[in-house]
Formats: structure tokens, C-alpha cells, sequence
């Protein structure tokens, strides 16, 4: 995805949100709320499985999934929309303090955090 596909879809949100009324109930608190909870549903459709399990689900589970993960992508692109947060600025920021965090002669191959390196 790139970012002028983030700029379409906080459009698009944005929009969907105004027709509806819904800029009300769009505050920081709520969006950070849903997303959480939808992060869950994620998460619930890989409890209980082991790794390769987990890389390998039927066609019907990977579609659910697809599905909460594009309810995950709205509602952390209106969160960043309602912050005025630039999310793709802010995630390629995050890039940059992350390799220095990580670098490859110290990370590569590693799942320590940066400060265990």
C-alpha cells in the first residue's frame, strides 16, 4: 500500500464517517477502543494453534481474517485521520528509529529487543 492509497482510504473513511453522522462518536478514546478490539478478533482466530497451524489456515479462515484485518487498517487510518497524524510520515519515522534500534550486524536473526542486543 502506498501512502497515496493511505490518503484514498482516510478519504473515503472520513467520508463514510460524515455521511452517517458519525464524527461524534469518532473521538481518539473510542477509535483507539475499536481497534483494540478488533485487533482481537485477529488474534482470536489464531488461539490455540501452533506455529504451523497458524501459517497455514483454510481458504475460509484466511478470508475471515482478511476481513479483520481491513476493520484493524480503518479504524488505526481514522484514528490517525481524527490526530491529524500523517501515518505514513509517521511510519517510516518509526522505520528509520527502529534500524537504528536493530542493526543488522547485532539483530540479524535475533527476536531480542533492542536493548537485549
Amino acid at each position: 500500500m502506498n501512502e497515496d492509497s493511505l490518503v484514498a482510504l482516510r478519504d473515503a473513511m472520513r467520508e463514510f464517517a460524515l455521511e452517517r453522522e458519525w464524527t461524534p462518536f469518532h473521538t481518539p478514546k473510542n477509535l483507539a477502543m475499536a481497534l483494540a478490539g478488533e485487533a482481537g478478533e485477529v488474534i482470536e482466530h489464531f488461539q490455540w494453534l501452533n506455529a504451523e497451524q497458524s501459517a497455514s489456515l483454510p481458504a475460509a479462515t484466511r478470508a475471515e481474517v482478511g476481513l479483520e484485518l481491513a476493520d484493524v487498517l480503518l479504524y488505526l487510518v481514522r484514528l490517525a485521520d481524527v490526530l491529524e497524524v500523517d501515518l505514513a510520515a509517521a511510519a517510516r519515522h518509526k522505520l528509520q528509529i527502529n534500524a537504528e534500534r536493530y542493526p543488522v550486524e547485532r539483530a540479524k536473526g535475533r527476536a531480542d529487543k533492542y536493548d537485549r542486543l
